[in-house]
Formats: structure tokens, sequence, C-alpha cells
């Protein structure tokens, strides 16, 4: 194994494989709660999206991962495409296929429904991004990666004041949006 870079600081940044075993558990909880919203019978199941997600991270060899915070965010964000491309190779099989719904009971993104389908929330993100790319990665943050408020805004190192506000934008918007759908 190789060693790991040097960060600015003169600490050594880890490798993807080191930070897995710090932050499994937490990526676990987190993939078990979109997955517990789930049509019965549907076949991805928690570790196997964790799994997934970390194969992708680790093919990410040098990508500098700042803290397990940092890592968990980017996680997140591998884990939402994972969901993605799975529910879109759902729908292909079957005609008009299964959308996969999920549900995240910790973190309601949309008030007054507890799951929301994840290619309609994918496109309403991709729309978001286009608008503001905090909010939509305050999203992936707080929704995808289970995190506070204050986690979320040490990594994209604004107040926690600023994520709340972002985070209330972004549900009012992806509301109006998904209601649309």
């Amino acid at each position: 194994m190789t060693s790991p870079e040097s960060q600015s600081d003169g600490r050594e940044t880890p490798r993807a494989e080191e930070l897995l075993p710090l932050v499994y558990a937490e990526l676990r909880a987190v993939a078990g709660a979109f997955i517990r919203g789930e049509r019965q019978g549907h076949t991805l199941q928690p570790t196997a999206l964790v799994h997934e997600a970390f194969l992708r991270l680790a093919d990410k060899d040098r990508m500098r991962w700042q803290d397990e915070h940092h890592f968990i965010a980017v996680a997140a964000s591998v884990m939402r495409r994972v969901l993605v491309d799975h529910a879109r190779r759902r729908k292909t099989e079957k005609r008009g296929g299964d959308r996969l719904r999920v549900t995240y009971f910790d973190t309601p993104l949309v008030e007054g429904s507890a799951d929301v389908d994840l290619l309609e929330l994918d496109d309403a993100l991709n729309k978001l991004a286009t608008l503001d790319e905090r909010q939509t990665q305050v999203v992936e943050l707080r929704f995808f990666g289970g995190l506070r408020v204050e986690d979320a805004a040490r990594i994209l190192d604004v107040s926690s004041r600023t994520i709340e506000a972002d985070w209330s934008m972004a549900r009012a918007w992806l509301r109006r949006e998904l209601m649309r759908s």
C-alpha cells in the first residue's frame, strides 16, 4: 500500500480504505434509512449500497480526504448516484418500471411526505444545482449523508445559520418542483 499524501499543514491525508472502517456504521445507517422506505422485494440492500459507494470512492485514489466528515459528504453524493443508477436500471427493466422511493425519517426533505421518488428528486436536484450549487450540496449532505447542520457547515466552510437558510430554501424549492411532477 502506498503512503498517503501529505496535506499542506503537514498531516497525512487519509485514504478511503483507512476511513471506511471509521465511518462504515454511519454510512450503513444512512443506507438503511433509504432502503427502509422501499417497496417489498427491493433488490438493493444497505450493505450493497455502502459497498458499491466504497468501490466507486476507492477508484478516486488521488482524492484528498480532509477527515471522516469530508469522506461521508462525498460518499453521500456517491450513494445518491448509486441509488439513481439502480432506479434507472429498474425502470428500464420494466416498461414504466418501479420508481425508487426513498424515505429518510430523521431529515425529512418534503414536509408532509415520508418518502420521495428518487428519480424525480434527482431531476429536481440537477435543476437546483444550476441555480444554487451550495443548496444542492446541503441537500446531499443532510438528506443523503445524514449529516447534522454543524457538520455540513464545517464541510462547506460556512456558518450553521447559512446551512439552515440553504436547507430551508432548498426544501421549499424542491417541494414546489416535486409537486409539479
